[in-house]
């Protein structure tokens, strides 16, 4: 997750009414491009405070009717805020996990030791910290000999079937799109399962490890279906680079190719992100599509930047029919034309964006990069 200089200034330059609308009216206008329900904090920690104290009411609900609470967990990075609050719910508030029956999500396979896999880390951040019940924990052991991983894979989903189902799954999201390891091609009727980590997945995984050697040939994961199949699913995601695959999850086409996108079939499905993870969501990024814009002069040349690349035209090109085909017709309503907008935009801006244009149309290439321009509007927002 970073929290650099960036971070703070994209805080400063979003209106808080795009991502904390005033009412249901104006969230539904925002939101009509989000195929799962996002909720978007301003930080990471007051993600993972709503997400905890989400997990403790749900909790408390179940104790007063005398049943166990049974939730999924995942390892990584993204979780970490939110297992440190439960943490302090527990000690400060007296949030007791004794009726909580846990399932871990995925173990490495082979592991030279049991203290080396995901398991010991969950042990570390959550498991150590509070008071669940040792045999209300289920994970997939990651020293088992090769012959009994077939066995244990039905086990485990014949487990938590045996304890009731999943009333929750808490996922992070990979920068492939991958949900626990489900990676590219995951169907959805995959269950638990031994898969190979390669490539990307393999990366994500040295992370666990002291580097990327150290990594095991597998790791066992609960599969698509077994997500599908929890009553409720939270899906966090922090950080600037868990922006576009947040943007594909959420407002993409469903597709094996991002596996993540899955959960736009789910009738209990919520996505929690900071403002950075959230910069690719159209309501953030170009909010001018979805609702009434407070223009200034930095939207203004961010708006007219991005309408160069979609026409692939120099800014100085750009029509009337460009903007009003292109959902910048409230610019047209407040300057009168296309080039009584420009005129927002200083003499030596428009000539760069123009050479710009007229180098590659818009396109990236080793010489001219509209990413970039863009980014660098974006970045000069803050100056």
């Amino acid at each position: 997750m970073k929290t650099d200089l960036s971070s703070q200034i994209t805080l400063t330059r979003i209106p808080q009414r795009y991502y904390r609308p005033e009412n249901a009216f104006e969230h539904s206008v925002l939101t009509r491009l989000e195929k799962i329900p996002t909720n978007i904090y301003e930080s990471a920690d007051e993600g993972s405070f709503a997400i905890a104290k989400e997990i403790a009411d749900q909790i408390r609900k179940k104790q007063e009717i005398g049943e166990n609470f049974v939730m999924a967990i995942p390892g990584g990075r993204s979780p970490l805020s939110v297992y440190k609050e439960l943490i302090r719910m527990h000690k400060e508030e007296q949030l007791s996990f004794r009726n909580v029956v846990v399932f871990v999500e995925y173990e490495f396979f082979p592991l030279v030791s049991p203290s080396a896999g995901n398991v010991a880390q969950l042990k570390e951040a959550l498991l150590d910290h509070i008071d669940i019940a040792p045999e209300n924990i289920y994970a997939p052991d990651g020293c088992m000999p090769k012959d009994a991983i077939i066995d244990f894979c039905r086990m485990y989903e014949e487990n938590i079937q045996k304890a009731g189902g999943l009333d929750y799954i808490l996922l992070g999201v990979g920068h492939a799109s991958n949900i626990m390891f489900n990676g590219v091609g995951s169907t959805l009727s995959s269950r638990t399962r031994l898969v190979l980590l390669e490539g990307a997945a393999r990366k994500e995984a040295s992370r666990t490890f002291p580097s990327l050697d150290n990594v095991p040939a597998g790791v066992i994961t609960m599969g698509i279906a077994t997500m599908m199949k929890a009553r409720n699913v939270i899906l966090m995601a922090w950080g600037e680079d868990k922006a576009k695959i947040i943007a594909k999850t959420v407002e993409g086409k469903v597709s094996d190719a991002v596996p993540s996108s899955y959960l736009q079939n789910h009738t209990n499905a919520k996505v929690v992100v900071d403002l950075s993870a959230a910069y690719d969501l159209t309501r953030i990024s170009h909010p001018w599509l979805v609702t009434n814009c407070e223009w200034d002069n930095k939207l203004i040349r961010r708006a007219i930047v991005w309408l160069c690349q979609l026409t692939g035209k120099p800014i100085l090109k750009l029509t009337n029919k460009d903007y009003s085909e292109n959902g910048l017709g409230e610019l047209l309503a407040l300057y009168g034309s296309a080039y009584q907008s420009i005129q927002r935009y200083p003499a030596h801006d428009y000539r760069m964006a123009g050479r710009q244009a007229e180098c590659g149309r818009f396109k990236p290439s080793r010489t001219c990069n509209p990413v970039s321009e863009e980014s660098h509007y974006l970045q000069s927002a803050s100056r």
